[in-house]
């Protein structure tokens, strides 16, 4: 069993399928070097803590291997005389090459079973065989295709082989506890107390409202199966499940078009539009990465991923809006620092999720939309508890008024950087733009 986005026991059936047979399994992961050295400081320690406690569920049996995928799975598969290799089908935009790679190695039959998605990329398709290019009509899809139930475990004896171990990493972040039994109690968890409330809470950074799966998801350590299993009908439930379609439709679109994690799919954003450029928009974006916009919801969620490695999803709409329609840079740069930080780095969802506030993508935002900082942050961070906490300049401010800091006599007072543009004249900048690339075509 070559496992790689599913580090788990349960719900696996690329592992019951290797387990069907006499039983006798090798549980392996490749570092492989063209992930591992271009993978950030903080996903490279999240995985060693999650190969870590799978390594510590396969009562230390797990086989960790280090080099090119090619090479390594044909020498354990040899070693082990393996009569079959299995995995989950990887639709990542490297993952098919690589397996065809090594199937090709192989002495033995590549067997794929099972994805990290509930509905695998593909299946889900227009009356015409073709992709979905918007939402909804592809959530409708996907429910109607439906899943399957949870695979059941299959008893396994496992065989111990020479591992190299699992190298060493730090960040200088506090990360979340990993592995498939955190994934679970983080599962049951929200279950028990949040998801119900989801539809009412899920869009309050202030509040504790959603489900920090995100990185558990990421590495395979909960099944999005398992969740769906669980959920029911209520309003909460619903909205809840309408989320990991919008992961799952994310995953179809990087299948569809591999490219688009880079490139936009309104390829005018990519060849027509004016952006900013040059040594003020370079000390724009600097203050952007550091939360010091003068922008308090802005800032906060620039400091909280820097902080935690975790940023609110709907303050990550904010400050993406920000940087593309304010400061006039490609939304390419900003997920690229994101995917820097972000210890959910799902490259699909980041840059789907970029490309939509951007308005260049599927179901994008219509590109007049512009997320004003100032009203966001009064409408979802009423009390300005989400600022407070991460940016300590403004604490001494109460309440609301701490989301304009410019209005108060003593919002400056400890060192909170003044605003580093004006809001209004850049958005008519930002449509006017817009409007002109539109119009060339």
């Amino acid at each position: 069993m070559w496992f790689r986005r599913d580090l788990r026991l349960h719900d696996n059936p690329a592992l019951a399928g290797a387990a069907g047979g006499d039983g006798h399994v090798v549980p392996l992961f490749v570092i492989d070097p063209r992930v591992w050295d271009h993978a950030s400081d903080i996903r490279r320690t999240y995985l060693v803590r999650s190969l870590t406690a799978l390594d510590e569920s396969l009562s230390g049996n797990l086989v960790v291997r280090h080099g090119d995928p090619r090479t390594v799975v044909a020498a354990v598969a040899s070693e082990s005389r393996a009569d079959s290799v299995h995995i989950a089908t990887d639709f990542g935009p490297y993952g098919p090459s690589r397996d065809a790679a090594v199937e090709a190695t192989l002495g033995v039959p590549l067997v794929r079973t099972g994805s990290p998605y509930a509905v695998a990329p593909g299946r889900v398709t227009k009356g015409d065989g073709t992709a979905y290019r918007v939402y909804t009509p592809f959530y409708r899809a996907w429910v109607q295709h439906g899943w399957r139930s949870p695979a059941k475990s299959v008893p396994t004896d496992w065989v111990s082989l020479r591992s190299e171990g699992i190298p060493a990493a730090s960040c200088p972040i506090d990360l979340p506890a990993a592995g498939e039994a955190a994934a679970l109690a983080c599962w049951q968890e929200f279950r028990s107390d949040g998801v119900r409330d989801y539809s009412d809470r899920r869009n309050r950074p202030d509040l504790a409202g959603t489900s920090m799966l995100g990185h558990h998801l990421k590495w395979g350590e909960i099944h999005p199966r398992t969740i769906l299993a669980d959920l029911g009908d209520s309003d909460g439930e619903e909205v809840f499940r309408k989320e990991i379609a919008w992961r799952e439709f994310y995953a179809d679109v990087c299948h569809q078009r591999p490219d688009s994690i880079r490139v936009s799919l309104d390829r005018r954003y990519d060849t027509d539009f004016p952006w900013a450029t040059g040594p003020e928009t370079d000390a724009r974006f600097e203050a952007w990465t550091q939360g010091l916009t003068g922008f308090p919801v802005v800032d906060a969620g620039m400091r909280q991923l820097r902080e935690t490695g975790w940023m609110h999803n709907r303050v990550r709409m904010i400050v993406a809006s920000f940087l593309v329609k304010d400061l006039h840079i490609p939304w390419q740069r900003g997920a690229a620092h994101f995917m820097s930080l972000l210890r959910d780095g799902d490259i699909a969802s980041n840059a789907h999720g970029w490309q939509w506030t951007a308005g260049c993508g599927t179901d994008a935002s219509p590109y007049y939309r512009v997320f004003n900082p100032v009203t966001q942050g009064l409408k979802f961070d009423p009390d300005g508890d989400y600022v407070r906490t991460y940016i300590p300049e403004l604490r001494h401010i109460a309440g609301k008024s701490v989301h304009e800091p410019w209005t108060l006599l003593d919002g400056y007072a400890h060192d909170y950087p003044e605003r580093i543009l004006d809001h209004a004249a850049e958005r008519n900048e930002a449509l006017a733009r817009f409007s002109a690339m539109k119009e060339m075509n």
